[in-house]
């Protein structure tokens, strides 16, 4: 069989690193490939580094069919829930995987929505016998961004992170998160910042990036303008403490993460100067 290569498919997930990729051919030039490389007819869906390596070196490599392929959403899918159980995923890689998982059974859902049924005349009454089509019609609602978040391993808060970084920050941005060059903490705050001012901090170096998220978070921080106590009235409503303690919850979060971003980056820097 001449398997095809499928472009698309083979950059949908991040590519290995320089460092991962050396790993993985002493891996197959010593042990052979003993995983079987997952076709959907004769397209390459899993195993596009192995394959490549395999065919480099003329080494034999197995392959198998997944019969559940029915479209290209399921080949995504299933490409999405396989990345997601594997440990050298960053926790970027996996929030982007959980927010594509989410558009798609978003998009199919609402596919497979029912159409509402054609208005009726006077001539053709609708039966008390026979029920409307939009409630017979079940349709799988897609699940929660919480829900994604816990199957990858995330915290609702990190997804919305993710989120607010790919459709605000610049490309150079997202490079140096994808690259861990930054946390996803300042990846965020500095994608608050205009366009212009995020490239130039990201051609700056890692340092300035990471003080120019440490600038826009203390800002944010601190009050805009000294202003006088207000005493809230009696008829104030219950729902401004609520508002507020939602607030203090989410800023509580907030600082969770960025103390657990600082320690994974502490823990690095003592992993590389052992």
């Amino acid at each position: 069989m001449d398997i095809v290569v499928n472009q698309e498919l083979k950059a949908y997930i991040d590519p290995l690193t320089a460092e991962e990729h050396e790993s993985l051919e002493r891996s197959l030039l010593t042990e052979g490939c003993r995983d079987a490389l997952v076709l959907w007819g004769n397209v390459l869906v899993d195993g596009h580094n192995r394959y490549g390596i395999c065919q480099q070196h003329g080494l034999p490599f197995q392959t198998v069919q997944n019969p559940r392929f029915q479209s290209i959403e399921d080949v995504h899918l299933w490409m999405i829930d396989q990345h997601l159980g594997r440990r050298s995923v960053s926790d970027f890689q996996r929030g982007v995987l959980a927010l594509r998982k989410r558009e798609i059974l978003a998009q199919r859902s609402a596919a497979q929505a029912p159409t509402a049924p054609a208005p009726t005349t006077e001539d053709e009454p609708i039966s008390a016998d026979e029920p409307a089509a939009s409630a017979t019609a079940s349709t799988e609602r897609p699940p929660s961004r919480e829900a994604l978040a816990r199957e990858a391993k995330l915290s609702g808060n990190q997804v919305a992170l993710i989120e607010k970084i790919q459709k605000q920050a610049a490309p150079e941005v997202v490079a140096a998160v994808r690259s861990g060059v930054i946390s996803i903490n300042a990846a965020a705050a500095v994608s608050s910042l205009p366009e212009e001012e995020q490239r130039e901090a990201a051609l700056a170096g890692s340092k300035e990036l990471k003080e120019v998220a440490r600038r826009v978070r203390e800002s944010k921080r601190k009050p805009t303008a000294a202003k006088e106590p207000i005493t809230p009235s009696p008829e104030a409503s219950v729902d401004d403490g609520v508002d507020e303690l939602t607030q203090l919850r989410r800023q509580v979060a907030e600082l969770q993460e960025e103390n657990a971003a600082l320690r994974k980056e502490l823990a690095d820097l003592r992993t590389a100067s052992a």
